[in-house]
């Protein structure tokens, strides 16, 4: 899971591009980097994804397009992007300066043939905050304007700081989606619900030692650490 690349911003979801770089290599000389579509497919078949892996980048900012996706097309590696539509539409920046892709811009990456758009909601909205009305509202004006701008259908989702879903949420977005993502820095085996994948999200601090115990799933008391933590820091949150 991946959020920024270029290290134009402090946050620590921001890659300095040269290291995204090294990291895509590693990838495409160490393991078997799929399509989220075909990672699926090979799930709900009963397939061993072991040594597989499936690169995703939240929220739609520019250097998705700028950075990434140069990045992305030299190792020839596939990725999905989960996009918060509202920043995009409007050009709203984002938390931490982040500056917002333009549709155009989107397009261009899905020109490559490399890159699957998912929904992020319209505003990253947090889903179990809201009433069952106000969910259905974020999930089909994002769905919505992702065919319209892009001309996509929206098969993927990723919870807003992948805090775990309430029921109605959950409801909501199965009815939509063929897949949703998570927290859980842990592999996804054989038999998991495609609805509920975990992810790892890559940080500037990790280096390339945490990087691999990332890639590799094997970080389970840390993602449990870190999924208490974001409860409380989240608290009052609604997006």
């Amino acid at each position: 899971l991946y959020h920024r690349v270029g290290a134009r911003t402090p946050v620590t979801v921001d890659l300095p591009t040269p290291v995204f770089d090294e990291q895509m290599g590693e990838l495409a000389a160490t393991r078997t980097v799929l399509a989220l579509d075909d990672a699926i497919a090979r799930l709900v078949a009963g397939h061993d994804l072991s040594g597989h892996v499936v690169v995703t980048f939240d929220d739609g900012t520019a250097d998705f397009v700028d950075e990434a996706t140069p990045v992305l097309e030299r190792h020839r590696l596939p990725a999905t992007l989960y996009v918060a539509t509202r920043y995009i539409d409007e050009q709203l920046s984002f938390p931490d300066d982040g500056s917002p892709a333009s549709w155009q811009g989107l397009a261009d990456t899905l020109s490559t043939g490399l890159v699957t758009i998912g929904s992020h909601t319209h505003s990253h909205a947090l889903l179990d905050r809201l009433a069952p009305a106000a969910i259905a509202d974020e999930l089909d004006r994002s769905v919505e304007l992702l065919g319209e701008r892009l001309g996509v259908e929206a098969h993927h989702f990723a919870y807003p700081k992948a805090l775990s879903p309430s029921a109605a949420a959950d409801r909501a977005v199965r009815r939509r989606f063929r897949s949703a993502a998570i927290a859980g820095t842990r592999a996804n085996p054989v038999g998991c619900d495609p609805l509920a994948l975990r992810r790892s999200p890559v940080q500037t601090t990790d280096g390339s030692h945490w990087f691999r115990r990332k890639v590799a799933g094997g970080m389970g008391l840390e993602d449990d650490l870190r999924v208490v933590a974001n409860r409380r820091r989240y608290a009052g949150a609604t997006a």
